[in-house]
Formats: structure tokens, sequence, C-alpha cells
């Protein structure tokens, strides 16, 4: 018998989730709860093999509380159900451990799929959970390949410095005691490793990136 645990601060939503839940001959619903006190009473008060919980529990967060029933409940398993979609709240709760993340537009077949692929030990996304976070890879990667990895010269930093204050080239060779053409030559190494056309875009991506304060 999987023993499951509904965490969700919206009680109609659990209501429902247990009503379908419980027509299961292999699934028992221990309880529901709508805030991180419940789900710390109900864990300590019985075994659970899996809390069903929301990203948004009220005041409080299902990304901690996922944290915490790791931590302090090993044996019990966290499915992360949720609306958010966004790659960011994906990867922090399977980094502070869930097992599974499922959209709240998942369906019940679904659902009963991964609580099932949870307890026997393995680790459940949905197709969209999946595609997700591969798009989140290759954006990273591609971003990696062609940004994370600069690596500006001393001179470059110092010219890049002075050009997002505003000075020009002459000027930028004067305070450097350096020719225009080094200036113009550095200024062109620049936006070709940041892989953009104009210095609009080169002091824009600097900033986005940390390279300029």
């Amino acid at each position: 018998m999987i023993k499951v645990l509904l965490a969700d601060d919206h009680k109609m939503f659990t209501e429902g989730i247990a009503s379908f839940l419980s027509q299961e001959s292999d699934i028992e619903v221990v309880g529901s709860c709508q805030d991180g006190a419940q789900v710390w009473s109900a864990l300590q008060e019985s075994s659970i093999d899996i809390v069903l919980l929301d990203i948004n529990m009220g005041k409080e967060s299902g990304l901690d509380i996922c944290k915490h029933i790791v931590e302090e409940f090993p044996k019990t398993k966290v499915l992360a159900i949720s609306m958010y979609s966004e790659e960011s709240f994906i990867r922090k709760m399977f980094k502070n451990g869930a097992s599974g993340y499922l959209l709240k537009n998942t369906g019940r077949e679904e659902l009963l799929k991964a609580i099932r692929t949870i307890f026997g030990g393995n680790t459940y996304q949905s197709a969209e959970v999946m595609e997700i976070v591969l798009k989140g890879m290759n954006r990273q990667k591609q971003q990696e390949g062609n940004i994370y990895n600069v690596r500006f010269s001393r001179r470059e930093k110092e010219v890049l410095d002075l050009i997002a204050k505003g000075l020009t080239t002459k000027d930028i060779a004067k305070q450097l005691f350096i020719s225009e053409k080094t200036v113009e030559t550095h200024r062109s190494n620049l936006l070709a490793k940041l892989n953009v056309h104009n210095v609009a875009s080169l002091i824009k991506v600097a900033v986005q990136y940390g390279y300029l304060s």
C-alpha cells in the first residue's frame, strides 16, 4: 500500500485528488495539509511514502518544505505538483530533493504513474516538464559557450569600463596612453567575445552577465 500525504493550500484541490486516489486499491491517502506545520505533524504521526507537494503553500514555500522533508524524513519521497512551469522552480525543487515534478494540468493516469514510479524508487518528470528542463539546458549551454566562458585581458576590461562611462575612442586612448587604433582593436575584440554588434548591446550584455557593475 502506497501511503500518500497531500500538501496544498487549496483545500478544494486536495479534496479532488483525494477523491480519485481513494479509488485505487494500492494507494491510501493518509491526510491533507494546507501549511508546513500540518505537514510536519502528519509526518511525525505516521509513516508516509510520498508527499504530493505544491510549491505555493500560502506564506510558506514548498521549496523549503521539500528540503526539510528530505533532510528530516529521508524515507519519504516528494512529488511536486504545481502550476509553475518556470524552469527555475523545477530545478530548485529537484535540487532540494524532490523525486518528481508534475504540472497541475496533468491527467489522472499520469499522476498515478508518477506516484507508482516514485514509490518504486525512481524519479519522474512529465513530458512537458522534461521539455522545459531540456530547453533550459540547451539555452544555458549556448550562453556558457558564448558568454560565461569569456575571458578578458586587463586592457580589454579597462576599455570596457571606459566605454560604459561614455568615453570616446580618443578620450580612452588619452587616458590609457595607447593609440586610437589600439582602442578600436580592443573594442572589436569585446564585441566579438560577447557576440554583439554595437556598443549599446555590448554594455547591456556586459551588465547582464556581471562584467560591469
